[in-house]
């Protein structure tokens, strides 16, 4: 039953690993997984004592912080659902995410946070807030500061099937749709997670992405307290550039996961203003969206550890597919790897397995994968058929049984009849030395439906412009799938993952457009 569930899983790991450094707050103290445990299991208690009941729904609005860790551990230890969320929301935000989570309690840091604690007062909904000072200091929670019994946890046992963790999905074209995830989608993704990158006691990582989304949650936090491995939270509580390789050197990391935007932060500090020294890596993680060759080669070669790219989303708990170490096989440029601990296939519209190199849409099934989004029967139907989840994504199997992503289904291009992979586009300019990001998205276009635009940002000191970025597209590209028009800028609109999503940037690049009364595409 332990490996069915987190909870079991991290109780073992806590008496096997008493003494070692499981979490560390950078710069102000560490604790050891027999202190994570025990502040875990009391502030679990405390929770129930305030009356959180098997089943309710408390939602976690912190930065990334010791507070967050405990009370997440301690939510689902109390069989309740945890339900972290953005601390960068509106209030209407918060009051739509509290709503439909249908959340019971919201805790927050001793700060607290404005826009959450109004849309939780206008929804009845109770505030508590956390603090822990140092290693050996109590947890204060307040004002639930009431005497909790310990028996109160004891007695409860954690069921795989409890629902332990409710996200939302970003949703490229709808209203976020609602996720739950068990104990054991949670500790079936661990697992796959540890295996695959043979995480041990002996790693060690600095967090990088936010705990609030299940990249940073599973793969950097739960999958290293899953293994014994030591994990350090930076001292803002949110990834800073600055002293991101000081916390690696400083807590011996030996890996750290990211998205491409931030590994493009990591690497432009680096060529501006490289480091004395560097840890020794057993490798970087790439993940949450794609990684062009290009930039691969340049984080390879700039920290000499072998970049392993893969491929995750909400509804299985993160991990589907990646890249190997270097012991296990080779890692492809321009794939996500292997499927790892799940099963998964290419189908056609028809639920017809597809052979190697063939397009079609990726679906999976296993433990790891949810079993449905929460009061959506629509999505449920469009997700679940011929007995598959299916993903969205458009990809094939090489004969190598490496995954290659085409693109989203609904982010494919479709030019004239012509089908257009925006990933291909972006591969293709960010292999320009000149160009430091890039985003290739389709817009209307009279003529053929749909034509490509893109949007770059020039790296610093160049004066590249838009002739050049074209001649080198008609150089390396078909011509159908040359940019249109090519949009320079010094920012691009992310996700708060740092997830460049290509509708967000054709919104905010066609309203430029449009305001400045240029004639519409294909006029």
């Amino acid at each position: 039953m332990e490996n069915q569930t987190l909870t079991g899983l991290l109780t073992r790991i806590a008496g096997e690993f008493p003494s070692r450094r499981a979490i560390s707050v950078s710069g102000k103290f560490d604790l050891t997984y027999a202190r994570l445990h025990e502040l875990v299991e009391t502030a679990a208690s405390r929770l129930v004592s305030a009356g959180v009941h098997v089943g309710d729904v408390v939602a976690l609005v912190f930065p990334n912080t010791v507070e967050f860790v405990i009370l997440f551990l301690a939510v689902i230890r109390a069989r309740a659902t945890a339900a972290p969320l953005n601390q960068a929301y509106t209030s209407e935000e918060f009051e739509f995410y509290l709503g439909d989570s249908e959340s019971k309690l919201l805790l927050t840091s001793k700060e607290g946070n404005a826009s959450a604690q109004a849309a939780a007062s206008k929804l009845k909904i109770p505030h508590t807030t956390a603090t822990l000072s140092e290693a050996n200091a109590e947890l204060t929670l307040s004002p639930t500061q009431s005497e909790s019994n310990p028996n109160s946890v004891t007695k409860l046992t954690n069921e795989p099937t409890d629902v332990s963790l409710f996200l939302h999905t970003s949703g490229t074209t709808s209203r976020p749709k609602g996720v739950p995830l068990t104990q054991l989608n949670l500790a079936a993704s661990v697992q796959n997670i540890k295996s695959v990158y043979k995480l041990t006691e002996s790693d060690s990582t600095v967090i990088v992405l936010p705990l609030f989304h299940v990249h940073g949650l599973l793969a950097g936090l739960l999958s290293s307290l899953g293994a014994g491995a030591a994990v350090a939270l930076p001292a803002a509580g949110r990834f800073s550039a600055s002293t991101f390789w000081s916390d690696m050197l400083k807590y011996n990391a030996t890996w750290y996961t990211a998205v491409p935007t931030i590994h493009q932060i990591i690497l432009d500090r680096h060529l501006g203003n490289p480091e004395p020294v560097y840890p020794k890596l057993r490798f970087i993680r790439s993940c949450s969206a794609s990684l062009a060759p290009a930039i691969m080669a340049r984080l390879e070669e700039a920290f000499e550890a072998p970049v392993l790219e893969a491929y995750a989303m909400t509804e299985a708990a993160h991990l589907m597919a990646s890249n190997q170490l270097p012991e296990d096989g080779p890692h492809k440029p321009g794939s996500v790897g292997k499927p790892v601990g799940q099963e998964m296939v290419i189908l056609d519209e028809n639920g017809v397995v597809q052979e190697p190199q063939i397009n079609g849409e990726v679906c999976i099934r296993g433990p790891n994968v949810t079993k449905g989004y929460k009061n959506n029967p629509e999505a449920n139907k469009a997700a679940y058929q011929f007995g598959w989840f299916h993903t969205g994504d458009l990809g094939y199997f090489d004969s190598d049984g490496y995954l290659h992503l085409v693109g989203r289904i609904k982010e494919l291009i479709n030019r004239g009849g012509e089908k257009i992979s925006p990933i291909e586009v972006d591969a293709v300019l960010l292999s320009h030395p000149e160009i430091a990001q890039a985003v290739a998205f389709g817009v209307p276009d009279d003529k053929y439906g749909e034509e490509i635009n893109c949007a770059i940002i020039p790296r610093e000191g160049s004066d590249i412009d838009e002739a050049e970025v074209l001649r080198f597209c008609k150089k390396n590209l078909a011509a159908f799938k040359v940019p249109k028009k090519v949009f320079l800028t010094d920012s691009l609109p992310k996700t708060a993952t740092g997830k460049i999503q290509r509708r967000f940037v054709a919104e905010h690049f066609l309203a430029q457009i449009s305001t400045a009364k240029v004639p519409k595409f294909g006029a």
